[in-house]
């Protein structure tokens, strides 16, 4: 197994196109780390030069404690698995995952050992006599995990793997590689665009803005105290709602003004301000979908918005509302909340009342758009 630690890393193409910037990071052994961020942010780069597809501009990367800039990829000892699957057409499953064994001219009966115990655990056995055109794109996204499985590879490396496939088998696929962590339990290194692949499979997430690290954390970290806008907009489904509005200080409590209502702030977050002895001021105000409700037309804290878009999820509704001054806000709302007349009554045009507790806030700096509590 295998710690990673990438210092000062740097990636330029041509003169001046500066890909990833100042990257420093370390891989605890056997941790799943997922590296996730908007196209062309330099996840997919950054992991591509640890594998050694992509030479270093500057900086050091150092795979259990050896540095590994000047090493070709086969030399690196890691295992990596490609958003297109990069299957051979004209060998069978067995082969396919056999190629690089037979390149190290391993043994027949360690081939055929190594094979069908990868095989047998990702639930492909039955396919090992197949080609890769007989084969679904989960089946075949299978086969390219078993192929890097059986080189017991220090690292693991996977570049979007589930990009290609629809969302119930990415779900499904999303299950399997936790079940598979667990059976090989070695360093994962993940790359994906996906925030909801970020949360659920990784120890630690890497946010990615162009080329720089924008946080570093658990799942649950970056979810509830995210370090500035762009982690607090990226992360979460649908996206944070965010607005500028006023804090007020008034004898040692809080309250925020959006839209004319008035909401205390509560909790923790009313002792951070405090301790931190934030004063009144102008604010972006974030708060997730899910932590806005329903609220009483004469309640001081409701704010009146007009439903535009009412997306029927299931479980629950998205609404797409907007406030009289045309902000437009994202309101989750569980439909076993609602009767049948109440549903009903939520279409385009119609007026909604909201509000969302204090304790659920979020304050960053119009100007630097960092978290004022972190």
């Amino acid at each position: 197994m295998a710690s990673i630690k990438l210092t000062n890393v740097k990636k330029i193409y041509g003169k001046d196109t500066v890909a990833v910037q100042d990257f420093n990071l370390d891989i605890a052994d056997k941790e799943f780390i997922v590296f996730v961020g908007p196209s062309g942010c330099g996840k997919s780069t950054t992991l591509r030069m640890i594998a050694g597809l992509e030479d270093i501009s500057d900086g050091t990367i150092e795979i259990d404690g050896v540095v590994v800039n000047d090493l070709q990829p086969r030399d690196r000892n890691i295992a990596m698995v490609f958003q297109n699957y990069a299957l051979y057409p004209h060998l069978t499953v067995f082969e396919n995952m056999a190629f690089s064994l037979r390149l190290k001219n391993v043994p027949n009966d360690i081939v055929y050992e190594k094979v069908t115990q990868a095989a047998e655990i990702l639930g492909i056995t039955e396919y090992l006599t197949r080609k890769p055109r007989a084969l679904s794109g989960g089946q075949r996204q299978r086969v390219a995990i078993g192929r890097a499985m059986v080189r017991d590879s220090k690292v693991f490396l996977m570049d979007e793997p589930l990009s290609n496939l629809d969302a119930k088998l990415r779900n499904q696929m999303r299950a399997e590689i936790i079940l598979l962590r667990q059976k090989i339990d070695t360093t994962f290194v993940y790359v994906t665009h996906d925030q909801t692949e970020a949360m659920t499979l990784g120890d630690r997430i890497v946010i990615m803005k162009d080329g720089f690290i924008q946080q570093v954390g658990t799942p649950t970290e970056v979810f509830d105290m995210p370090l500035n806008l762009f982690v607090a907009e990226f992360i979460g489904a649908p996206k944070m709602n965010t607005f500028k509005t006023n804090l007020i200080e008034q004898n040692g409590r809080y309250y925020v003004t959006p839209y004319g209502a008035k909401i205390e702030v509560t909790g923790a977050k009313a002792d951070m301000l405090r301790e931190k002895g934030i004063r009144s001021r102008e604010v972006i105000l974030g708060v997730r979908p899910e932590h806005i409700t329903r609220a009483d037309v004469s309640d001081p804290a409701a704010i009146p918005c007009k439903i535009k878009v009412n997306e029927m999820m299931g479980s629950e509704l998205h609404l797409h509302v907007e406030e009289d001054n045309g902000d437009k806000l994202i309101v989750r709302i569980p439909t076993v909340s609602l009767d049948d007349h109440e549903r009903r009554a939520m279409v385009y045009g119609s007026t909604i009342y909201v509000t969302f507790e204090g304790k659920v806030m979020h304050f960053f700096d119009p100007e630097t758009e960092l978290n004022l509590l972190v």
